[in-house]
């Protein structure tokens, strides 16, 4: 009986053990209702339902699998006591083998979804080919099972391939697909919509790469799928309407990135599955702007192995694509500007298929012009949206730019050599027309004056130019609103967009340190717009950091002459405008109310005047004192030559723009010279030609100072010669003529000299190096800053030019036979009757001595003269020092007894006399040459000659602190005979004037700002102490008579 009752309690136990699977499914589906789903909607995601699928299916199988590992090994027991133990013991049951054929037979693994997800790529590559493996295997057993099954074998293929259903019951249109494709296509779909980590890339990368391998899937299914599982409503708001739009954007990519779109439209050319992909695409980046760019990225991705005839056909043809692109214009769309380019540029059609975003017939004159650029405004607006980003659009429209002007150089450059230069400058003017449009409409005129934003994006637009824009046109793009509105954002440091402009400074200057060519552009452009005074009104160094950087002898050669051409023409500066409203907004003011009338005033001269001062700053990042000690003599010869080719431009320039006019028209060629001169339309103020004449007694000085470098039979050219040469050739030329009308004795004067400087270089030339060579070229650099005085102060020195004539004549006879000498004798009688301004006390006994007229007339200068000429005088009388006699000295120190105290008057006539004299003439004009801002202080030029108040008073200074230095080193490079005449500088009364000496100049340096009549004496009396400190260290015998003078003006000071 035990027997019978066996097989009816097996059964009776497995009948529930069987049912077991289908009861947790039950119970799965009774946990989520297909009635109660859309009700559960509303406060679970459709994401947890799944969780809680996937979280019974594991309970269902940790159950199972715990039931087995604990039951025993089978022993006879009752059937009441043994419920739970009896459903393992029979091991072909079906409940208990169901996940076996998924574990052994293909199936899809869950962890390989996992690894989708993470954050290095080559897992995620790792588990899309483990993905794509396994699929296929489940696919390739599903396919034969389905054959099984229509060969009569339903019941076991249904058997094997039950547990493993998943969503197969789900019609999503993959019916030859296996319930295991079709999951793990739904399963990627749902993930690309996730922003957990790099969910969205590896769940699309694993989708392309599914597509790609498994053909059974229908790509018309994937397309209906992905808007079905990834809904999106204009309702929806949020992180999940922005998750499921780019979960579709993503499955769309993954579709066209798999290649099954393309190859089904080349097997069957009439399936609309091509067009149904763009239409697809296009609508949804209307839905959101973001959205757009990489949409039209997709479609470009797309259609890039497509014919052209298929890309009118199947994509432009599109009634979507059509209504986009004749709307676009209107609202300003740049995405859709963005498509229709790329699609001109790839297929060079010549239809009216892209509505207004582009003209018919398509060219690039045709795109730039200005009527179509301002029908394309809106669109170049919308597109800063994406800003810190460029979009893409920016990318056409610079390489479209840049590309017109290589292929009209290389038209320049195959064009034959009739016709070269004509086309050359039709096809450059064409070229900067269309940028030169492009910058005013846009740049200018559509966004500069606009948002903020969209002024930010202008600036980005300008710097991703300038790098591909050759130098001349970087004076186009750099125009005078976008230089005002850069200095517009920079004045304010509270401006909305002040570190936006200091990035594109920055940039700016990054992008041309390195190019010459480029940095001279900036340097013009920027302060031809700002009227010289960039700097200063911007608050920065600009400017002068990017003049600092040209240290080239061309490129400084360059640099000169775009300075002289921006001082000649300046019409194209007085036709902009200067106002700044036109990129001014509430938040962007300029700094003070002083600057904006100074550059609404568009006030030319202070541009001139900067020009002429930034000049000569040129000039010194060719210095050679920097270099000397390293070079040899061929590269300091080679150093000479470029710096006096560069000294030869800028004395031409000042000469010609300081002491000349032109009295028919503004342009006069020389054919002597072979050279044209020009003059600006406008008349030069006196102002700017007294700059320019000092700044040419500047470049003498420093001419003759760098003569002290010359080391081995190392010669300079000699700049004075060149300089005198020069004036008497274009005082030659009939339609130009001196500034001004010189007086008979300044004209006297004015010739005489320039005939003793040409007869002393002559005889200069004869006699070789030696003592009387120095003194001959020391005198005729006196003269040239004599004949400078002349021209600058009429009817003031004529008589001191004459004088140092006649000391020449004196001096050397053998330059006499060069004048007339009837002349000479004129010249001296009216010197003699007329010396008003003689030495203080006229020598009435008899004549005097060559150098004791040389020594008066010095006197009689020095209050009046500036630095270049004051050094002029000191080199003069260092090489005639050891002919001063002791009336020369005499007269000196009447100079240095004239007492400072106001109240404490000489009754001595000629005190009186020398103290109603005493009007030297204030150099602190000279303090305004700074790069950028010509009202700066001097003392951020290099310079010590153009920049302090007396030069002669610095080299006191030095030599005070050098001692016999200074003297040793000047006359070595002159005459080798005198070179030790210092070695009894060690006197000890010397050594004590040094802290007197310094006291001096200090309280120089606390003289009020006003010139009082004591400041300007103190001021001579410290240029004649300087001349007597040159005559103490060739004369140390007479130490003892300085030391007194010495200390009485100390004396006199306290």
């Amino acid at each position: 009986m035990a027997g019978k009752k066996r097989p009816p309690t097996a059964l009776a136990e497995l009948g529930p053990a069987a049912s077991d699977s289908s009861q947790d499914e039950a119970a799965a589906r009774a946990a989520c209702p297909a009635g109660e789903v859309p009700a559960k909607k509303k406060k679970k995601l459709a994401m947890e339902v799944r969780k809680q699928r996937k979280q019974l299916d594991k309970d269902r199988h940790r159950q199972s699998a715990e039931k087995a590992a604990a039951a025993p090994k089978p022993q006879p027991a009752p059937a009441a006591a043994a419920d739970e133990e009896v459903m393992p013991v029979v091991p072909v049951s079906v409940p208990a083998p169901a996940p076996a054929p998924v574990v052994a037979g293909p199936g899809l693994h869950m962890n390989v979804f996992k690894d989708l997800a993470s954050p290095e790529a080559s897992l995620r590559e790792a588990a899309a080919e483990a993905l794509v493996a396994e699929l296929r295997d489940v696919q390739r057993a599903y396919e034969k099972e389905k054959a099984a099954r229509e060969e009569g074998e339903e019941e076991e293929a249904g058997e094997r391939d039950g547990p493993s259903q998943m969503e197969a019951e789900k019609e999503d249109g993959l019916d030859n697909c296996a319930p295991a494709v079709r999951y793990a296509i739904r399963r990627l779909i749902r993930g690309i919509s996730s922003s957990r980590e790099f969910a969205r890339q590896g769940f699309a990368l694993g989708l392309a790469a599914v597509l790609q391998s498994i053909k059974a899937v229908s790509v018309e299914a994937v397309m209906k799928l992905i808007p079905t599982l990834l809904e999106y409503s204009a309702s929806m708001k949020g992180p999940e309407a922005k998750d499921n739009l780019l979960g579709r954007l993503f499955g769309f990519g993954s579709l066209a990135r798999s290649g099954r779109v393309l190859g089904q439209w080349k097997r069957d050319k009439s399936s609309p599955i091509l067009r149904d992909f763009v239409t697809e695409v296009v609508q949804l980046g209307n839905k959101k702007r973001y959205l757009t760019e990489p949409a039209v990225a997709l479609i470009l991705d797309l259609t890039r192995k497509l014919p052209d005839e298929a890309i009118f056909s199947e994509v432009l043809d599109t009634p979507c694509v059509q209504d986009w692109f004749n709307r676009a214009a209107n609202v300003g769309d740049p995405d859709a500007l963005f498509l229709a380019l790329k699609f001109q540029e790839r297929t060079n059609v010549q239809r009216e298929i892209f509505g207004k975003l582009l003209p018919y017939p398509f060219s690039l004159d045709n795109f730039f012009t200005e009527e179509h650029l301002l029908s394309l405004a809106a669109c170049f607006k919308e597109s800063a949206f994406c800003l810190p980003r460029i979009h893409s659009i920016w990318h056409v429209i610079t390489d479209m730019l840049i590309r017109e002007e290589a292929s009209q150089s290389d038209n320049n450059t195959s064009s034959s050599k009739k016709h070269k230069k004509s086309k050359k400058g039709s096809s450059s003017e064409d070229s900067k027309k269309n940028l030169r449009n492009f910058c005013e409409v846009i740049i200018e005129r559509s966004l500069l004056l606009s948002s903020h934003d969209r002024k930010h994006l202008a600036f980005n637009i300008i710097i991703d130019l300038l790098p591909r824009l050759s130098p001349s046109s970087i004076q186009v793009i750099l125009s005078s609103k976008v230089v005002l509105g850069l200095m517009d954002i920079l004045s304010n440091a509270s401006s909305w967009l002040y570190n936006a402009g200091q990035h594109f400074l920055k940039e700016l200057v990054s992008l041309v340190s390195n190019d010459n060519d480029r940095c001279v552009a900036v340097i013009i452009n920027l302060q031809k717009y700002s009227f010289g005074r960039f700097d200063s009104l911007t608050k920065t160094k600009t400017v002068k950091g990017l003049i600092a950087k040209i240290q080239n002898g061309q490129d400084c050669l360059h640099l000169v002459q775009n300075l002289m051409a921006l001082f000649v023409d300046e019409g194209s500066v007085a036709d902009e405008p200067s106002d700044q409203s036109q990129t001014t907004d509430e938040n962007s003011e300029v700094g003070s109310i002083e600057d904006k009338e100074l550059v609404g005033e568009g006030n030319a001269d202070l541009l001139k005047s900067w020009v002429v001062n930034t000049i000569p700053f040129v000039l010194k990042n060719l210095k050679l004192t920097s270099k000397g000690s390293s070079l040899t003599d061929s590269e300091m010869i080679k150093c000479i030559e470029e710096k006096f080719q560069v000294q030869t431009e800028i004395l031409k320039f000042f000469a010609v723009q300081g002491l000349f006019s032109a009295s028919l028209g503004t342009e006069v060629t020389s054919f002597e010279l072979q050279e044209k001169f020009k003059w600006p339309k406008a008349a030069i103020s006196t102002s700017l030609r007294n700059e320019c004449i000092e700044q040419l007694q500047l470049l003498l000085e420093d001419a003759q100072k760098d003569e002290a470098l010359h080391v081995s039979g190392v010669k300079s050219n000699d700049l004075g010669f060149y300089f005198m040469r020069f004036i008497n050739t274009v005082c030659n030329i009939p339609s130009v003529s001196l500034f001004r009308t010189l007086s008979s004795n300044d004209d006297n004067a004015f010739k005489k000299t320039l005939a003793t400087e040409s007869a002393l270089f002559q005889e200069e030339r004869k006699i070789g190096t030696g003592l009387d060579s120095t003194k001959m070229h020391v005198i005729r650099y006196l003269l040239i800053q004599l004949l400078l005085q002349v021209l600058l102060h009429p009817e003031e020195f004529w008589e001191a030019a004459i004088d140092v004539i006649i000391c020449c004549k004196k001096t050397f006879p053998s330059i006499a036979q060069c004048d007339n000498s009837s002349a000479l004798e004129s010249v001296e009688g009216g010197t003699e009757e007329s010396d008003e301004d003689g030495s203080e006390e006229p020598n009435e006994d008899g004549s005097l001595e060559s150098i004791d007229v040389l020594v008066q007339t010095f006197l009689s200068v020095l209050p009046h003269v500036s630095g270049p000429v004051c050094f002029a005088i000191e080199q003069v009388f260092r090489v005639f020092s050891d002919e001063i006699t002791e009336t020369g000295l005499l007269d000196m120190l009447r100079v240095v007894k004239i007492d400072l105290k106001g109240s404490r008057r000489q009754t001595d006539s000629d005190d009186d006399e020398d103290e109603a004299r005493v009007d030297i003439e204030d150099d602190d004009g000279m303090e305004d040459a700074d790069v950028g801002n010509v009202d700066d202080a001097t003392d951020e030029m290099e310079d010590d000659s153009a920049d302090e108040v007396d030069e002669d008073q610095d080299d006191l200074e030095e030599t005070v602190d050098n001692k016999a230095t200074d003297g040793d080193d000047a006359e070595a490079t002159k005459g080798g005979e005198d070179s030790d005449d210092s070695d009894g500088m060690d006197d000890d009364a010397m050594f004590r004037i040094d802290p007197y000496i310094a006291r001096i100049f200090k309280e120089r340096n606390n003289l009020p700002g006003s010139e009082t009549q004591q400041s300007q004496l103190m001021r001579f009396k410290l240029r004649v102490l300087t001349l007597l400190e040159i005559y103490l260290q060739r004369n140390p015998g007479i130490c003892p008579l300085i030391y007194f003078c010495c200390l009485y003006v100390v004396y006199q000071v306290k």
